[in-house]
C-alpha cells in the first residue's frame, strides 16, 4: 500500500492555547469527537516519532489538546501549522457506502451512457455536501457528491458513474 495513503490528516495545529503547552487544532475530519478516542498521533510526514495525547477539550469548532512533553507556550509554538496524522488502523469503520477521500482520488469518472469524463482529482468539502472535481480533456467538472448525480461508486473497479443534468458537463 502507498505509504502516504496509510496515514490521514485529521487536524492542523493553528495556534497555541494558554501558557502551559496546549495547542489549538482546526479539525479536518467530519467527526470532531474522534479526538476523544485519540491516544497517539504523528506530526506531518514524520512517521518515526509518535506523539501522545494528554487531554482533549473543545472550544467552539476547535480542538484544544495538551500533548505530553509539550509544557510551555514556546514548545507549543514550534508545532504551529503542523498536521495531526493518524494511521489507517486508527480510523473508524466506514459504512458500506462510505469511502476515504484519499482512496477515491484517481478513480475514473464515466457518464451513465459510458462516456469517460476524466479522473477524480479532488473532493471539495462543504457543509451542505461534498463536490467532486473531475479533470479530463483539459476541462474541469464540478459534480455535487449526491446520489442523484453520482448513482454509483465502484471502488473495486476504481470508477464512478455520473448522471449529469443539462449544463453540468457541457
Amino acid at each position: 500500500m502507498d505509504e502516504k495513503l496509510a496515514h490521514f490528516k485529521i487536524g492542523q495545529i493553528v495556534n497555541t492555547q494558554g501558557l502551559k503547552g496546549e495547542v489549538k487544532i482546526y479539525p479536518l475530519t467530519d467527526d470532531i469527537n474522534r479526538f476523544d478516542d485519540l491516544d497517539k498521533f504523528y506530526l506531518d510526514k514524520d512517521l518515526q516519532k509518535e506523539w501522545e495525547v494528554e487531554k482533549v477539550r473543545y472550544k467552539g469548532k476547535m480542538v484544544i489538546m495538551k500533548i505530553k512533553a509539550i509544557d510551555s507556550i514556546e514548545d507549543a509554538e514550534r508545532l504551529r501549522n503542523k498536521f495531526i496524522c493518524v494511521g489507517r488502523e486508527s480510523t473508524r469503520e466506514l459504512d458500506e457506502d462510505e469511502f476515504f477521500i484519499a482512496d477515491m482520488i484517481g478513480i475514473d469518472a464515466f457518464t451513465v451512457d459510458g462516456d469517460r469524463l476524466g479522473v477524480l482529482r479532488e473532493v471539495l468539502q462543504y457543509s451542505a455536501n461534498d463536490v467532486y472535481v473531475i479533470e479530463g480533456d483539459g476541462k474541469e467538472y464540478l459534480i455535487p457528491a449526491i446520489l442523484k448525480f453520482v448513482p454509483e461508486i465502484n471502488m473495486a473497479e476504481r470508477k464512478m458513474i455520473i448522471d449529469p443534468i443539462k449544463g453540468m458537463i457541457d
